[in-house]
């Protein structure tokens, strides 16, 4: 097993709070409406939403699923740590995938998302990390600006 881990940061012209809000608490209703076209659903099925909680999201493309276990969750200081541990995301490439996430204040006022992951791979499993981070980055910079814009218009 390898571990490849990349670095991923994206800005916002709205505040840490705000985005934490609505890009954590509020995902399971809000992605669904603002990500159609990747997120078909997504609920808690176990815990409260605190650490230990485990949620399952479906996804549109090829009616697929993944599970996520929230390992840490510090509404004060907008930090979100979780982990894919199961669906079809793996797909025999990866033992889990494992986010840690923080909102910080930027000084215009606005926010930095700040997020490492770590792709855990299974052995005889070899990509390219660049690949991986690049696809990573990518994912992350277009459901930062989905709820950017979906909460300047609401």
């Amino acid at each position: 097993m390898g571990v490849v881990t990349g670095e991923i940061e994206v800005a916002s012209v709205l505040p840490p709070a705000k985005m934490f809000k609505a890009s954590v608490l509020d995902a399971d209703q809000l992605f669904p409406k603002i990500m159609s076209q990747a997120i078909k659903s997504a609920e808690l099925i176990e815990g409260d939403g605190g650490a230990g909680s485990i949620r399952k999201v479906n996804l549109v493309e090829d009616d697929t699923y993944m599970k996520q276990k929230v390992d840490a969750l510090d509404k004060e200081n907008f930090v979100h740590c979780y982990t894919i541990f199961e669906g079809d995301m793996l797909a025999n490439k990866f033992e889990k995938i494992s986010y840690e996430t923080k909102w910080e204040s930027s000084p215009d006022g606005g926010s930095i998302f700040k997020s490492t992951v770590k792709f855990y791979t299974l052995p005889g499993f070899d990509v390219p990390g660049e690949n991986l981070i690049n696809k990573a980055k990518e994912k992350t910079a277009v459901m930062v600006k989905a709820v950017e814009a979906y909460l300047q218009a609401n």
